[in-house]
């Protein structure tokens, strides 16, 4: 299962429901894919087939939904 947690334009935010501990989203699209760590901070770990403008609109969405994937991985997770 990998919920999403929203959407932005033919982005997809979600995370896998059997992954590791530390916080992340994944973004996928038609043209690419990419993972931001959450904790310690906003980062990105790893991206394949978005140029730069691309990673940098969905950084900009990753921190600007920040609190609603926070939200939304401790519901899933059960950290709440």
């Amino acid at each position: 299962m990998s919920p999403t947690v929203f959407y932005h334009r033919n982005y997809r935010f979600f995370f896998f429901s059997r992954e590791e501990s530390r916080m992340h989203i994944h973004i996928y699209s038609p043209s690419g894919e990419a993972k931001f760590w959450i904790e310690p901070q906003i980062e990105l770990a790893v991206s394949k087939g978005l140029n730069s403008r691309e990673l940098k609109e969905v950084e900009t969405q990753v921190k600007e939904h920040e609190n609603e994937i926070r939200r939304e991985w401790n519901k899933h997770f059960g950290n709440t």
